[in-house]
């Protein structure tokens, strides 16, 4: 059960050790692009690939739904990034109820954007856990974790990491899963990790450098970190730390160095609103924003 890129290597990893996938989950389609077509998740794509039979459901709260789920008569449902929420008679079908692939070191950021909230509030570590599914969200009892630095990556490049992570860690699970022994979650460590909002994106260059920076990281590649030029906007998809400082959120030399609230930042890559992103050399050649100019 999952949808995103996140959830694709999980897939391939269970399909590559044998064992039986009688169905997968997936949100349906969603319309996409120019022409609004409607465009299957990745996990569909890949699923159907593999020539799986794949299911859509828009929501699982349905007793039909609920029936067909647990007619599959499964030994465990396996969840990554669904994006569903999932009732009780769904979690109580498997045999060995849900299992969850979750992109961090629980209790820590619990919710949507673990991956995003770490690197935002500048942990040094992060990780996945595999965790028993219940009510609560992501409360239930640990299984299986692993740890990475997080270092200087971008909220793209630690998913992707973790993702495979994750596929290893639950195919590890299945092969003898009395080897690791549920543990309770300390819910007094537990942080949330709230829904990233498109807003959260605007650079804020009165703060210190250093979280300008994280915005950065933790918004690549979606939704962006940017600010706006005349009516255009400008997303930074990759920046590094200066020491030169000045007016916060203004333009400081040729090279587009921006002050922030203590320290500048240099951006590497930059996108242009309607254009590809591109590195700053070449960016600069195409655009010019004076010396002196006021960033919103």
């Amino acid at each position: 059960m999952g949808t995103p890129d996140f959830a694709v290597p999980a897939l391939k990893a269970l399909h590559k050790a044998g064992h039986e996938i009688v169905a997968v989950y997936s949100q349906p389609p969603r319309r996409a692009g120019r022409g609004k077509k409607l465009s299957p998740s990745p996990v569909q794509r890949v699923a159907e690939d593999l020539g799986l039979a794949v299911r859509t459901p828009v929501s699982l709260k349905d007793e039909a739904e609920q029936a067909d789920f647990a007619a599959l008569d499964l030994d465990a449902a396996i969840v990554a990034a669904y994006g569903l929420i999932l009732p009780q008679p769904i979690l109580d079908a498997p045999n060995m109820g849900c299992l969850n692939i979750h992109g961090s070191l629980l209790p820590r950021w619990r919710g949507a954007a673990p991956v995003q909230r770490a690197i935002l509030a500048g942990d040094a570590e992060t990780g996945i856990t595999i965790m028993q599914m219940e009510a609560g969200l992501d409360t239930g009892p640990m299984l299986l974790q692993a740890a990475t630095p997080i270092d200087g990556k971008t909220a793209g490049e630690l998913t992707e990491e973790l993702a495979a992570t994750g596929a290893e860690l639950m195919v590890k699970y299945l092969v003898a899963p009395s080897d690791y022994p549920p543990e309770a979650q300390t819910d007094g460590l537990a942080t949330y990790a709230k829904k990233i909002e498109k807003q959260e994106a605007r650079l804020d260059f009165t703060q210190a450098v250093a979280l300008a920076e994280r915005q950065i990281r933790a918004f690549n590649p979606q939704p962006g970190a940017f600010f706006e030029y005349e009516g255009d906007r400008y997303r930074i998809l990759q920046a590094e730390i200066r020491d030169s400082s000045g007016p916060a959120g203004t333009i400081l030399d040729n090279q587009l160095l921006i002050g922030c609230g203590t320290g500048s930042i240099q951006p590497q890559i930059i996108q242009k609103a309607g254009k590809p992103a591109m590195d700053l050399k070449s960016f600069l050649n195409g655009t010019k924003i004076p010396v002196g100019t006021r960033l919103s």
